[in-house]
């Protein structure tokens, strides 16, 4: 017993839980950097718990049903929130997540055009835009079949976004199907936006139809995402 009245016992188990707390963290730290993407453009944040969400299981080409309950080819329905943007969305059911398709120039093949993707994709720049500072990767590329899947992380609170381009039977013999989306919360603050932008004008410079997401065409998005 000390002189104020402190067990032993008690001592040696603040101390141990305190060690406890601190191998802890040093674990989660490790951990959050053995998970993070290599092109992340700080590891200051590597310490705090990420929030990642599940990689949704119905990402890719696979047949959605329309409001009708009418089957077709597309990519995943974005969900209500001001999150998700999906060119597989129908612009009379679903206008607020609705964007064109892209389009590659007439003289490419299929290959050649996602060949153009990918170059522009792996040329992201993680931080552009205050978004995405903990990098990307490209998760899945098919330049024969007409898909790429790569995964964006925002630096401190780690959320992942989804992010498809992909050829579809059907929809245009030189058209792409674009969706970006967050997993988690209802709000992006703009960010599938800027994303698809800055993916979009890369194509643009290589002589591509590649729309901007724009006040002029998604008000509420940026209304409701305080981007104005």
């Amino acid at each position: 017993m000390t002189a104020d009245g402190t067990s032993r016992r008690d001592i040696l188990s603040k101390s141990s839980s305190v060690l406890g707390n601190a191998f802890l963290l040093l674990a989660l730290g490790k951990s959050n950097a053995a998970d993070a993407f290599d092109n992340r453009i700080s590891d200051k944040y590597n310490d705090r718990p990420k929030q990642r969400g599940g990689q949704p299981k119905d990402l890719g080409i696979k047949s959605r049903k329309d409001m009708f309950g009418e089957d077709y080819q597309g990519l995943k329905h974005c969900g209500n929130g001001p999150n998700c943007f999906c060119s597989t969305e129908s612009p009379e059911d679903d206008p607020g997540h609705y964007i064109p398709s892209w389009k590659w120039p007439e003289a490419l093949s299929k290959t050649e055009a996602f060949e153009q993707i990918s170059e522009v994709v792996n040329a992201y720049e993680p931080g552009q835009g205050n978004i995405d500072g903990g990098g990307f990767k490209v998760i899945t590329f098919d330049k024969n079949k007409g898909y790429i899947y790569a995964q964006f992380e925002a630096l401190k609170n780690g959320y992942i976004d989804d992010f498809e381009i992909a050829f579809i039977d059907g929809l245009g013999s030189n058209n792409v199907q674009v969706r970006s989306s967050s997993r988690l919360g209802y709000l992006d603050y703009g960010v599938n936006a800027k994303r698809l932008n800055f993916i979009a004008n890369g194509l643009r410079k290589k002589g591509w139809y590649a729309p901007e997401v724009s006040v002029d065409n998604h008000q509420n998005y940026f209304i409701e995402n305080g981007a104005i």
